[in-house]
């Protein structure tokens, strides 16, 4: 594969910084792109490289911000570029509406009509309770149904696509304060500066944690080797919320349940691993390492 170019929506933030990285090392002669509204993006986590392109803007302009620039038609989109939280997205409906479904929509085409294999990252929630849990808040729904789009889009006009699922990515570069931050990302940032480590009730509510190094290896084995839907990157582990708090070896307090969040999750990752993926990084050990690295007094 040479002098191509790869398109990476959401390049700027956690998962795409990694992935960024990973694509340079993979795709020697490639150029990225990555289009980025910089909503939990980061200007600070770009990567100076002369064969990487930051630009600022929504995924709703996509062939506006394209047609600009002259890009050529990239081989691929790995579209990481949408709202991203489950709690939040009931007190902003719009702004889940406008990121993942209207601008889902204009990559979806974007990737059709350039001929671009579509790589993009669903989300696992939509398999909790028998697929129930898709509707358990907007955030969840609209990604259910992108994938549903997606899908039909495959059907209707030939697109070629992947998809994956994410199963609570962690490590570095991991949003630990603010809104938006991820459990692991608070549980580290408290466990840093001598805070109790607040465990949502009741606690008992499982997650399958995921490295970031394996979501990167599990994005790029599915983008080379995988085809349709399907393609669960996790661990295939549940941990309680309250076990993962205790691994820290410190104090917790439990704080209330949030709307929306789901009881159960854990992937089914048998397709990828079909794929000779293998998760590498086992949460226990990565906190363990953590708690080394960085001493209580």
């Amino acid at each position: 594969m040479s002098n191509e170019t790869l398109l990476v929506t959401g390049g700027a933030g956690f998962v795409g910084t990694h992935l960024i990285r990973a694509l340079l090392d993979t795709h020697p002669t490639a150029r990225i792109v990555s289009v980025d509204n910089y909503f939990t993006g980061r200007h600070d986590n770009e990567i100076v490289d002369e064969r990487v392109k930051y630009l600022d803007g929504s995924t709703v302009d996509i062939f506006k911000i394209w047609a600009e620039h002259g890009f050529e038609s990239p081989k691929m989109v790995f579209h990481l570029g949408e709202y991203a939280r489950i709690v939040q997205s009931f007190d902003e409906f719009d702004r889940t509406w406008e990121y993942n479904t209207h601008g889902t929509k204009e990559v979806i085409r974007f990737a059709a009509q350039h001929g671009a294999r579509l790589v993009y990252s669903a989300s696992s929630s939509k398999f909790g309770n028998e697929g129930q849990d898709e509707h358990l808040n907007p955030y969840a729904w609209t990604k259910a149904k992108n994938v549903e789009l997606i899908k039909n889009y495959g059907e209707w006009y030939g697109l070629d696509y992947v998809i994956t699922y994410f199963y609570n990515a962690y490590g570095p570069g991991q949003i630990s304060a603010g809104t938006y931050a991820t459990v692991l990302g608070i549980f580290e940032r408290q466990y840093l500066a001598g805070e109790p480590l607040t465990v949502v009730s009741p606690g008992t509510q499982t997650r399958d944690f995921t490295h970031i190094s394996d979501i990167i290896s599990g994005i790029l084995v599915s983008a080379e080797g995988g085809k349709g839907d399907g393609y669960l990157l996790g661990n295939g582990r549940e941990w309680e919320l309250i076990e993962v708090a205790k691994m820290f070896g410190t104090e917790h307090v439990m704080i209330p349940a949030k709307r929306g969040e789901r009881t159960h999750g854990r992937a089914d990752n048998s397709k990828v691993r079909d794929l000779g993926w293998e998760p590498k990084v086992a949460l226990d050990r990565y906190i363990a390492d953590f708690v080394r690295d960085n001493p209580r007094p």
